[in-house]
């Protein structure tokens, strides 16, 4: 009796057996077991202007680079929620992606198109379980402040406009020029779309990134 040999795999065949081993542990799989994320470092001297944690909705000028040591633990998920297609919500979406390139982040985005669905893009951002919901646009602020007092357990981060009234969960990254607090309501400053530079947007991210990770929430980090 003569046993049959199996047909060695092709090389096609097998690249595409090891493609998809490895997606079933990819950082893209947000479906397994998962940590509580923390932060890897400390903030340092000159983020607050005092030892004890900031008021809840109070805004705060931390010193430049006070927020550099900080970085995510392992496995850090994020949504990126984005609306417009305008040059500054372009440059804030290019610095999210930056960072998370550079930290090693899980990232999914999440683009909202029609006004009319804004809610709902944001309550399917709410739903894929992130630890942190990052927000670039102007035009999400107003839907925001709808939906974000609800959820109270989702972190969000708000970069380039703030929420007039944010609860504990919303925090916001900002500077003269990018302060919109939504229609009908009055800003820090006169918007200005040439504030948005990569290092203004860069310095949002992270400052407020590291503020989320280590428990100063429902503030607005002002970038002096």
């Amino acid at each position: 009796m003569h046993l049959r040999h199996r047909p060695a795999l092709t090389l096609a065949a097998t690249i595409a057996m090891l493609a998809l081993a490895a997606g079933c542990g990819s950082s893209d799989d947000w479906s397994g077991p998962h940590a509580e994320p923390s932060a890897i470092g400390a903030l340092g001297d000159g983020f607050t202007a005092s030892a004890l944690p900031p008021a809840p909705e109070s805004t705060i000028t931390p010193r430049p680079g006070s927020w550099d040591d900080v970085r995510p633990s392992a496995d850090y998920r994020v949504v990126l929620l984005t609306a417009g297609d305008d040059d500054a919500t372009g440059t804030l979406v290019d610095a999210v992606r930056d960072w998370a390139d550079d930290e090693d982040v899980s990232l999914k985005t999440v683009t909202a198109t029609d006004p009319h669905h804004y809610i709902a893009k944001i309550d399917q951002a709410i739903k894929m379980g992130p630890d942190l919901i990052i927000t670039a646009g102007n035009e999400l602020v107003d839907p925001l402040a709808t939906v974000t007092a609800n959820h109270l357990d989702q972190p969000f981060l708000v970069v380039g406009a703030e929420l007039a009234e944010p609860t504990h969960n919303v925090t916001a990254a900002d500077w003269t020029g990018a302060s919109f607090r939504g229609e009908g309501l009055g800003a820090s400053s006169t918007y200005d779309p040439s504030s948005f530079t990569p290092e203004r947007a860069r310095d949002a991210v992270r400052s407020g990134v590291a503020a989320v990770l280590s428990g100063l929430t429902g503030i607005v980090i002002w970038l002096d």
